[in-house]
C-alpha cells in the first residue's frame, strides 16, 4: 500500500461514511466514521457517534496517517446522521420530496417577482449570477455580486412559504 498522502481523491472517497481505524505516527490509533478527507492535506475528519450523546469530531493530519483499516461499511442511517451533524444549527433533515417542493416554491416566488430563474439539477440559478443550493434558505445563496446577493436573500426571506 502506498502512502496515504500519495493517494488521490477518488481513492480517499472510498472511505467516506465508513467506520475506520487509523494508525498514525507513534502507533496512535483513532476510530471513527470518515466524514471527509481534505484533498490538499489528506487530513481525515473522523466522527464518533455515541448513542444519545453529542458527536465527537477529530481531525487526523494526513502526513501522520500510516494505515487505514475499514471496520464497518457505510449505512444510510449513519450517513444521514453524519450529514446532520454538520448542517446548519437547527436545520431539519428534509426528504428529497420536501426539498423538491421547497425548490419549486422558491422558484415560483422568484418568478412571481419578475426575476429570471432556472433549475439546474438540485440548484436554482438566478439571473445567471447567483445560485441557491439545498435546502434553499437565505444562507444557501451564493454570488460574487454582493448587491444582487443581498437583494435575492431579502427576496428569499420574504417568501411567504419560507420557514423561519
Amino acid at each position: 500500500m502506498h502512502g496515504w498522502c500519495e493517494r488521490k481523491p477518488p481513492e480517499w472517497a472510498t472511505y467516506l461514511s465508513k467506520l475506520v481505524k487509523v494508525t498514525a505516527h507513534s502507533n496512535q490509533q483513532y476510530e471513527g466514521w470518515v466524514f471527509t478527507v481534505d484533498p490538499v492535506s489528506a487530513s481525515m475528519v473522523l466522527v464518533t457517534l455515541p448513542e444519545g450523546d453529542r458527536a465527537h469530531v477529530r481531525v487526523v493530519l494526513g502526513h501522520a496517517v500510516e494505515s487505514v483499516e475499514v471496520l464497518q461499511e457505510e449505512n444510510k442511517g449513519n450517513t444521514l446522521r453524519l450529514a446532520s451533524i454538520f448542517s446548519a444549527h437547527g436545520a431539519e433533515a428534509l426528504s428529497p420530496e420536501e426539498l423538491k417542493k421547497r425548490r419549486q416554491s422558491l422558484r415560483q416566488w422568484i418568478e412571481k417577482n419578475h426575476i429570471p430563474v432556472k433549475e439546474e439539477g438540485e440548484m436554482l440559478r438566478v439571473a445567471n449570477v447567483l445560485t441557491i443550493s439545498s435546502p434553499y434558505g437565505v444562507d444557501d445563496c451564493s454570488s460574487s455580486n454582493e448587491i444582487i446577493l443581498s437583494r435575492v436573500q431579502s427576496l428569499v426571506q420574504s417568501n411567504p412559504e419560507h420557514k423561519h
